[in-house]
């Protein structure tokens, strides 16, 4: 009797010493501090569309929206944020079946560690840099064109890149650099360093304005964030997706007040004019939305109601 109670206590202080070491061993794990990659993938009728996340960067949007400070700050509490902004990157990748495009390409190394993750993520998604064709480029502010180039070669070997002419007289002029003040010399040298290989190899074919570019993609100009600024319908099977750069940075400010601008913005009146017309034939038509700084994926519909928005995120599908 005394052997049988003695065999149950030692089990029983078996069982609690093994909790007890189990709990110590999973407390004792590190923080993983990863995400998984940052691709989304949807069907835009016979077309793939690809979200490629660069990473985040931390923006003073209560600093650089044109609006008083603690009005910002109120917003972005309404909408349980803070400043500084953990702001995404996006860009996006269109498989017509014939072409392979991507829409930006992100900061490369131009703006520090949290951002430059955009060929991990298009390696993660299935593709390879090497297999994109063409690159239509909404503006050439760093965090969407300092992918071009990697260590002064071209990180897209074989793809054509496209701009708006308006951007490139503007961004790739020696003249403008020399001129700049100091602190604005940066946004120049980033362009103009990012663009070199395409320049060289001529693999840099600008436009100018409205046109179609390759079958389903047409360029739709909307200047005022920089001079040439510019977004990009994506057409098939009677399906739209405009994919509209940097007409937006943060959505619980410019939603409900569109008038709001941002210190970026090289001309205030004409971007603020661009927005409310892109974003009023888009609550219209019922386009999806593709936004560079909307958070990630950055794909939506925008409703209107009055002259604010509201913005409807896609839901999430897992294609078969």
């Amino acid at each position: 009797m005394f052997n049988q109670k003695l065999k149950k206590l030692c089990v029983s202080l078996a069982l609690v010493s093994g909790g007890l070491m189990s709990t110590a061993a999973m407390a004792s794990a590190p923080f993983a501090k990863t995400s998984a990659p940052g691709y989304f993938r949807m069907m835009l009728g016979a077309y793939e569309v690809t979200a490629l996340n660069d990473g985040t960067v931390d923006l003073p949007v209560d600093k650089l929206l044109m609006e008083p400070e603690e009005q910002t700050k109120a917003a972005l509490a309404d909408s349980f944020l803070k400043a500084p902004l953990e702001t995404s990157v996006n860009a996006f990748l269109i498989n017509t079946g014939g072409k392979l495009v991507l829409i930006d390409t992100g900061a490369g190394t131009l703006f520090g560690p949290t951002l430059g993750k955009l060929l991990a993520n298009l390696k993660a998604s299935g593709y390879e840099a090497a297999q994109v064709d063409d690159i239509f480029i909404t503006h050439m502010h760093g965090d969407h064109v300092g992918g071009l180039a990697a260590a002064s070669a071209a990180a897209f070997p074989n793809a054509t890149i496209h701009a708006d002419r308006r951007d490139a007289d503007y961004w790739l002029s020696q003249a403008n650099l020399d001129k700049a003040p100091a602190d604005k010399k940066g946004g120049f040298q980033g362009a103009i360093s990012s663009f070199a290989p395409y320049v060289a190899s001529k693999k840099f074919v600008p436009f100018k304005g409205s046109a179609e570019l390759v079958p389903g993609i047409k360029s739709y100009s909307g200047y005022g964030h920089t001079p040439g600024h510019t977004v990009y319908v994506v057409e098939s099977q009677g399906q739209k997706l405009l994919l509209i750069g940097d007409l937006i940075h943060v959505t619980a400010v410019q939603l409900e007040h569109p008038e709001v601008t941002i210190a970026f913005d090289s001309d205030a009146k004409e971007a603020a004019a661009a927005r409310d017309k892109i974003f009023t034939e888009a609550a219209k038509e019922g386009a999806l939305v593709g936004a560079s700084h909307i958070q990630f994926p950055g794909l939506g519909h925008l409703k209107k109601t009055g002259n604010s928005y509201n913005w409807l995120p896609v839901n999430f599908t897992q294609l078969r």
